[in-house]
């Protein structure tokens, strides 16, 4: 590819704008870029690779990052319960570098459902649709949302999508496969204890974002409620909710 042409890339529900040019990725820069430029410049000192490279601005201002290229999850099989462990030590490594991070002096972030509680940043959107597979490399793409949360908050999220928690799915599987991510993570028996809960409010949150949304005419929200996503969130923090009990003593036992 000529180094100067710009290819779109398509996929994401939110992102506009982004494309590909030689080995970069361009994205329009927002309030938040500024801070999570600093976010990713520290990830890559502290020496995790499962993030891509913050690279400055190109002439236009726009935020250039490395192109990871690869396979994204979402076209993938299900995880496999060592990939799941191999995920959770992956999630647990990006948790443990961002706890070193101080933010910068009037740092802004577009965290879109409010966390329970703010430990340290995080991702707050990983998800099949964010991770690329590059051989024996794993990166976690777009960190545009990424802002103040909790390392609960972050994995319960994951384990939505990973696990994955769906309507119609068999709990005893999928609590068998929460229990491999959750080792991955190495959470310990109170993290253990509260993890299904936390993913269950999760889940209802980005359900919550839709409606309100779309009674606001905010974008993309409402056109993605449009299109039935918040039937979808709202049935599967109803699957998360209605297991907790056993997903609980899975990750217990």
């Amino acid at each position: 590819m000529p180094r100067d042409v710009e290819v779109p890339l398509t996929g994401g529900n939110v992102s506009v704008g982004v494309v590909r040019v030689g080995g970069t990725v361009r994205k329009p820069a927002t309030a938040a870029t500024p801070a999570v430029e600093a976010f990713l410049g520290h990830l890559a000192a502290a020496g995790f690779t499962g993030a891509p490279r913050t690279l400055g601005r190109d002439e236009r201002g726009r935020h250039v990052l490395e192109y990871v290229p690869g396979v994204m999850a979402d076209t993938l099989p299900p995880m496999t319960p060592a990939e799941l462990r191999r995920l959770g030590a992956m999630i647990r490594g990006l948790h443990d570098a961002a706890a070193g991070f101080t933010p910068p002096p009037g740092a802004r972030w577009e965290v879109v459902i409010p966390p329970d509680r703010e430990e340290l940043v995080c991702h707050h959107d990983l998800a099949p649709w964010n991770l690329v597979r590059d051989g024996e490399r794993w990166v976690f793409i777009d960190f545009d949302g990424a802002g103040p949360g909790s390392r609960l908050w972050d994995l319960g999220y994951a384990a939505h999508g990973f696990v994955p928690l769906r309507p119609g799915g068999d709990p005893a599987h999928d609590a068998a496969r929460l229990r491999a991510l959750a080792d991955g993570y190495r959470l310990d028996a109170h993290q253990r204890a509260a993890l299904p809960e936390l993913t269950a409010e999760h889940v209802r949150g980005m359900h919550r974002l839709l409606v309100d949304g779309a009674r606001r005419g905010r974008r993309p929200w409402a056109r993605l409620h449009a299109q039935g996503h918040a039937a979808y969130w709202a049935a599967a923090a109803d699957y998360a909710a209605a297991h907790r009990g056993r997903f609980t003593a899975a990750l217990l036992a």
